[in-house]
């Protein structure tokens, strides 16, 4: 299989790995011929890329990083708690759904049998949905393996970080999903939602206060330039840390009705340029590099040589060096695809993203 740009998927292509809704729940399974018809109407809901079935690449294993079971567990457990608050007026919410989406998660990535994957499951438009949520709990949990915390520790933090978002239920949705630029006073309000979230959750005995502190602090900045309080360097618990990072790199990563997604190059990119100024460089270093890849096996690359096709592996020793099939020079198909361990050739570089 092989990631292609929407643009460039034909009737009959057939659907290598399943698209998800906004809410989690699989809208076309996997081996689905596309027609025409399911095209467009994918296009209008916003998808950019997809998974098809391509016979050059079929000895490529590309895994998820959880299930869609897993997904759906989590998605459906932030529903009923969004569901319980407004009934509850934000007492006495039951928490066990919760905890056991993000032990269903944790046990996905601990048996996982690679945890260099793909992390980030195709969306089409994410009206604050969510797939955030999930997405940045699966990131923040990948770094806290890496850094080989028990699963205890892993729960705390993989509690806190789905539940990280959960004070925007009191922001206005037409702020949340506004497709032009906040205003000042719309920005403050947003900014609110650290606290508002924070509120919630540490009236709740089912909950570590470590864990609450992940929705008041994922806002800090390592340099102290964040939200709501100003905090700085250590005085950020290490569980806000990680969230800062998978936050931002989940959003960037993500596509909304105001924005086009960034590329995970890009992001990734980001992430490592405000290392020890807006995240923490060795939470990066040792966390965030290990598990997350700028270029996403089954993505399409282009190479300085003027060759493209797609990476088909990935180097963990080297990140931004995988291993990639080159099936065309220029726009002419080869006649027997090349594969590179770009770690060997140096003077290989990748210049751009081709998903055709």
């Amino acid at each position: 299989m092989r990631l292609v740009n929407i643009a460039y998927v034909e009737d009959g292509d057939v659907l290598a790995r399943p698209l998800l809704n906004p809410n989690g729940k699989v809208l076309l399974q996997a081996g689905v011929k596309l027609t025409r018809n399911y095209i467009d109407k994918l296009i209008n809901m916003g998808f950019d890329t997809m998974f098809i079935e391509d016979d050059t690449f079929q000895d490529v294993e590309i895994y998820s990083a959880v299930s869609a079971k897993t997904r759906e567990i989590a998605y459906a457990s932030l529903e009923k708690l969004s569901s319980n608050l407004n009934e509850s007026h934000h007492h006495n919410i039951n928490l066990e759904d919760i905890k056991f989406a993000v032990q269903n998660i944790i046990n996905d990535l601990l048996y996982s049998e690679d945890l260099l994957n793909n992390v980030i499951e195709i969306q089409g438009y994410d009206e604050y949905t969510y797939h955030h949520s999930v997405n940045t709990t699966i990131i923040a949990l990948l770094m806290g393996i890496a850094l080989g915390w028990h699963s205890g520790k892993l729960l705390e933090l993989g509690m806190g970080v789905l539940m990280h978002d959960i004070g925007k239920i009191k922001i206005s949705p037409e702020i949340l999903n506004k497709r032009g630029p906040l205003t000042t006073e719309e920005f403050e309000e947003v900014k609110k939602h650290a606290e508002y979230g924070f509120e919630i959750l540490r009236r709740n005995r089912d909950i570590n206060l470590l864990s609450a502190h992940v929705a008041l602090q994922h806002q800090e900045r390592w340099d102290g330039s964040g939200y709501p309080r100003g905090l700085k360097g250590t005085e950020i618990h290490e569980y806000g840390r990680i969230a800062a990072i998978a936050d931002v790199y989940e959003a960037l990563t993500s596509k909304r009705v105001y924005r086009q997604a960034m590329q995970p190059y890009e992001a990734y990119e980001y992430v490592i340029a405000n290392s020890d100024k807006l995240f923490e460089g060795r939470m990066i270093k040792n966390a965030f590099t290990k598990y997350i890849t700028p270029y996403p096996t089954g993505c399409g690359v282009r190479l300085s040589n003027g060759m493209r096709g797609n990476v088909i592996k990935q180097n963990s020793a080297f990140p931004t060096r995988p291993y990639v099939r080159m099936t065309h020079e220029g726009e002419v198909r080869l006649i027997a695809p090349i594969d590179y361990n770009l770690a060997e050739h140096p003077s290989l570089m990748i210049v751009g993203i081709e998903n055709k």
